[in-house]
């Protein structure tokens, strides 16, 4: 099993910067790909970013690219997701997952955390 902890959300207002975090526990030593995933009110769970876990291999929606930049720091099980020039849009629940199997499969799923951007 695995577990995947998210913080860092908040309210920010547009223009500004958040970074989130997830840490993972358990069987992490086969992960595959970590990713960071958002749902806003009304609308249905969006990719946002991923990267592999044991190469340097990441992928951005187009909605973030250049915005938003995802991180891992294997020796502490952690993704990062760092927020930048943040719009009203960008506000959601962002949730963390694992991909074990491969082919965006993501498992496992964290409880999210909530960032809201204020115009």
């Amino acid at each position: 099993q695995v577990q995947l902890v998210e913080s860092g959300g908040g309210l920010v207002q547009a223009g500004g910067s958040l970074r989130l975090s997830c840490v993972a526990s358990g069987r992490t030593f086969s992960m595959h790909t970590m990713g960071w995933f958002r749902q806003a009110p009304g609308k249905e769970r969006e990719f946002v970013a991923a990267i592999s876990w044991n190469g340097d291999s990441t992928n951005y929606a187009d909605s973030v690219k250049g915005r938003f930049t995802i991180s891992r720091y294997n020796a502490k099980n952690t993704v990062y997701l760092l927020m930048n020039s943040l719009k009203p849009e960008d506000t959601a629940v962002y949730y963390c997952a694992a991909d074990f199997r491969g082919g965006d499969s993501y498992e496992y799923w964290g409880q999210g955390t909530q960032v809201t951007v204020s115009s």
